[in-house]
């Protein structure tokens, strides 16, 4: 039987068939789409359908493991998610009944798993956190995305709501703290990450930025990692592709704090999710 991977954002989906053999995974067939998640649950449904199909190619006999961000009732396949536009029309719905129609096999077929959770699991499994028992994976992007690894648990850790300074830890680990403190701070208007790393930013504006997001992720850190005994943490999300410039600063704070552990960003990037997604069926 084969295995379908599939990560589901709230504007995008991916997917590919997934070889996995002992500790490394092979990806064939991958696939990828934007989806408009405002629309009706028709449409919704018709489009992830669609790109799940052309990953199975012509495979009749497949299972499909899907990561979803939260919230969501996972067991059942039944969408919680109501207060952010996106996937509106799907609230309190069986999406695993809704898909497995679709796709024209019984809804046992399918399987859901929390994204943070799917894409720590993947790293484990294949990639940049092998090496660890206890680990913690943090998503880096427009939010923040949490799981922690105890042996061979893994569970969304939800940090993204976590009291932190004067607010929450998704006010200080995301893209919109960034587009905040360089308009505050420097006057300049960004839309991302990738915007600081211009050659018309002024280099020592750039590194300040970075530093102080650094700095602020290893203060956000180091309570969990003493906590859980964590020996390591696994970075993924668009936002780690710069870790080179605010890294060295996390590590050096951790350093100072007495917990010096491994950084590592994710070597499977959005594939990660597409293996964690399907362990539940091996």
């Amino acid at each position: 039987m084969d295995l379908i991977g599939v990560d589901i954002g709230g504007s995008h989906i991916s997917a590919a068939r997934v070889i996995i053999e002992g500790q490394v995974a092979f990806f064939d067939s991958f696939g990828e789409a934007d989806v408009d998640t405002y629309g009706d649950k028709e449409s919704i449904i018709s489009a992830w359908a669609e790109v799940i199909r052309k990953a199975a190619e012509e495979s009749t006999d497949y299972k499909v493991g899907i990561a979803m961000p939260g919230p969501y009732d996972y067991d059942n396949g039944i969408s919680l998610i109501k207060d952010q536009g996106k996937m509106a029309s799907l609230y309190q719905l069986s999406v695993k009944n809704l898909l497995a129609e679709s796709l024209g096999f019984p809804s046992s077929h399918l399987a859901f798993t929390n994204d943070a959770e799917a894409f720590l699991v993947g790293e484990s499994y294949a990639g940049a956190g092998k090496d660890f028992q206890n680990s913690i994976g943090i998503t880096l992007g427009t939010g923040l995305g949490s799981a922690i690894k105890v042996h061979d648990v893994v569970k969304d850790a939800k940090l993204w709501t976590a009291p932190f300074r004067d607010g929450i830890a998704e006010d200080y680990l995301g893209t919109a703290w960034f587009i905040k403190y360089a308009f505050h701070e420097y006057g300049l208007e960004i839309s991302g990450v990738k915007d600081l790393l211009a050659s018309e930013i002024d280099l020592a504006v750039s590194k300040e930025i970075f530093e102080t997001f650094g700095r602020a992720l290893g203060e956000f850190l180091f309570p969990y990692l003493i906590r859980l005994h964590s020996e390591g943490v696994v970075l993924g999300g668009k936002i780690s592709l710069a870790g080179a410039h605010y890294l060295p600063t996390t590590r050096a704070y951790l350093e100072t704090m007495g917990y010096p552990v491994p950084i590592n960003i994710s070597v499977l990037g959005e594939r990660a999710a597409l293996i964690g997604a399907c362990l539940p069926f091996i």
